[in-house]
């Protein structure tokens, strides 16, 4: 068996709307200002309070902390809610699909996202039954931490030869890295292909149509340097 992990913000799906309206929300629920976009989408991937130790690092710890309660919030608000905004990068959907009816491979989720973020994506995609392992911010250190993968290979009864990480920035690149797993980088997300590279990334995509042919590529060269 094999292990394909995606991340989730910037690999599956694009929700910078969400996530730069939400900090908008906490921000300026403490009379901030709030970071310029791409300052906040720079930190997409770690987990809250590493975000808020980035963004607001001039600012006390109880003020982090109080800034990531007012981001959790945001999305219980009823009004930034009805205009949550997630929609799938081109071609992933087919890469999901085409990978779940394979009978040789586990799919995982390794994300910053919380895991109630995570299942109103799979709720609306129908996901739920394609994978195997989710692991999210909820339960693990932030990225680069290999934790989430560990977690997600021993769950898969998989190795590190037989596992790749998707994902679209430099943390979950030097995440994968640490967990000694292949890492996959895809250039349509919120770091820099450059970045991806500097970070670790054995390949770069830019198109989701050549991703599998990209996931297929790192598991025969893994194989090879066995």
């Amino acid at each position: 068996m094999k292990l394909v992990i995606f991340d989730c913000d910037g690999t599956l799906v694009d929700s910078q709307h969400n996530i730069t309206a939400a900090m908008a929300y906490a921000f300026a629920a403490h009379d901030l200002a709030c970071p310029p976009v791409p300052e906040v989408l720079s930190i997409v991937g770690l987990s809250l309070p590493q975000c808020f130790e980035v963004l607001a690092g001039q600012h006390p710890a109880s003020v982090q902390a109080s800034l990531a309660e007012q981001y959790r919030n945001a999305f219980l608000s009823g009004k930034l809610a009805q205009r949550l905004e997630e929609p799938l990068y081109p071609g992933i959907a087919d890469a999901v699909r085409l990978l779940a009816a394979r009978d040789d491979v586990h799919l995982g989720v390794a994300t910053g996202k919380s895991r109630r973020g995570v299942a109103r994506l799979f709720d609306r995609e129908g996901w739920h039954p394609h994978f195997h392992t989710i692991q999210t911010a909820d339960d693990h250190p932030s990225k680069p931490h290999p934790s989430m993968i560990l977690k997600a290979m021993d769950d898969a009864g998989v190795g590190p030869d037989a596992t790749v990480m998707i994902g679209d920035t430099a943390f979950d690149m030097e995440m994968a890295r640490n967990a000694r797993v292949g890492a996959v980088g895809v250039g349509w997300g919120y770091h820099a292909t450059d970045r991806l590279v500097a970070a670790g990334a054995h390949t770069v995509v830019t198109d989701g149509a050549l991703l599998l042919d990209a996931v297929e590529r790192q598991f025969a060269a893994q194989d090879t340097s066995r």
